[in-house]
């Protein structure tokens, strides 16, 4: 049963009026950015453009924290919307909660860049936040629904270029197979308001550009996860990603890999970027923490 104060938010939500259809992509990602942008940094912050190794991102951080983990954070937005930016206030929560230092990565986005040049932006920014003396051990990848599949394949990408595996790896309402076959699609359809089959199709049309679904870096559900990273999976029972996490925590778990797997009821796609606004997502976030602490002491 989902917590009084979440009700109360989604009434809330539920009551606003909708905006208006955005007349295309760039008008959407300019939406997004005007509004999270201007969303303040927790109390006791600071988040600092960088430059890692090519790749723009932005390190939250809180205050005496500089000796922290170091929390490489993937967004959200199917490929094609979102960015640092757009994350900012959150990632700076993050920092603060997670007691981490949040490098929030500004990957490149579909259609104007598809497939893999997410994942090559992600190993560009581990191979530098590995050149920045951060020791493998006390590193954690992690993302929310694109960002949680770019996580993985991360992982992946980073066992065939032969690169140490960061301490683990959080993947939140996570997409990992982009063909968009699994059941929940249709069985958490009417439970799911911020993700439907219809986006997903049409986000991994744009992220793919005519290539392949089945390939493990784009859908990591589908590859052989021997000697990857521990890794945290958080999703909701209610969302159309609910299967996503369930294959990813199977094929992982058989491959040897230490798995965290929980479901949350009721939840909204991604609860976590809500962060405090109710105890559904403290208690994610406080778990996301406990799990940092225990992979990188």
């Amino acid at each position: 049963m989902a917590s009084p104060e979440y009700l109360a938010f989604a009434a809330k939500q539920a009551a606003t009026p909708p905006p208006p259809p955005p007349a295309d992509l760039n008008e959407l990602r300019a939406r997004i950015e005007t509004a999270q942008a201007a969303l303040p940094l927790a109390e006791g912050t600071r988040a600092t453009e960088v430059d890692a190794g090519g790749v723009a991102a932005i390190l939250c951080e809180r205050d005496g924290g500089d000796e922290d983990p170091l929390f490489l954070y993937f967004h959200g937005g199917g490929y094609r919307i979102c960015s640092a930016l757009a994350y900012r206030s959150y990632g700076s929560h993050l920092a603060r909660a997670t007691k981490t230092r949040v490098l929030l990565v500004d990957y490149r986005l579909a259609p104007e860049h598809p497939f893999p040049a997410a994942v090559d932006d992600a190993v560009t920014a581990y191979r530098w936040a590995l050149g920045q003396g951060n020791a493998p051990g006390r590193i954690v990848a992690g993302g929310d629904s694109a960002g949680g599949g770019l996580t993985a394949a991360l992982l992946l990408a980073a066992r065939a270029a032969g690169l140490p595996q960061p301490a683990g790896g959080v993947l939140l309402s996570a997409w990992a197979d982009l063909a968009n076959t699994a059941a929940s699609f249709t069985t958490n359809a009417a439970t799911d308001r911020m993700f439907s089959k219809e986006m997903a199709d049409d986000a991994a049309d744009l992220y793919l550009s005519g290539q392949d679904s089945t390939n493990p870096l784009a859908s990591p559900a589908l590859a052989d996860w021997t000697g990857l990273a521990p890794i945290l999976l958080h999703v909701s029972a209610a969302e159309c990603l609910r299967d996503d996490s369930a294959a990813v925590a199977a094929v992982a778990e058989a491959a040897g890999v230490a798995v965290v797997h929980e479901e949350f009821p009721e939840m909204p796609h991604v609860w976590q970027l809500y962060y405090p606004a109710f105890p559904e997502a403290v208690d994610s976030v406080d778990k996301i923490g406990a799990f940092i602490a225990s992979v990188t002491a």
